[in-house]
């Protein structure tokens, strides 16, 4: 019986708990709430690690991913359309989230509906 694990990039339940210094449950519930947006692609729930700022969910997801969501995406294309360099934006979607460039991005995801 082999453990799938997440590819580098990726963060594990586990690694969650580790990074953000919370009990599994709370890290549970940012999910929940889409303050974090995870994938069982591999094999085993997985949060990108660039959704992670200082040990704090990234404060700028969780508008974003209710608002794809509202547009009827999954969690898996929340994940690749804020991976996925995006024309309009000039790059990756969560690049520009990073970058403090949240109401363009929403702006764009809104247009997706």
């Amino acid at each position: 019986m082999s453990t799938k694990t997440a590819p580098e990039g990726w963060l594990t339940l586990p690694d969650l708990v580790d990074v953000l210094g919370e009990p599994l449950g709370r890290v549970r519930r940012l999910l929940d709430e889409s303050q974090l947006v995870g994938s069982r692609r591999f094999g085993v729930l997985a949060v990108p690690e660039v959704f992670v700022v200082d040990g704090h969910p990234l404060s700028s997801l969780r508008g974003t991913a209710i608002v794809l969501h509202d547009a009827g995406f999954s969690d898996d294309e929340v994940i690749d359309w804020l991976m996925a360099p995006e024309e309009s934006i000039g790059v990756a979607p969560i690049d520009a989230l990073r970058a403090g460039r949240k109401s363009e991005v929403r702006r764009v995801a809104q247009t997706l509906a």
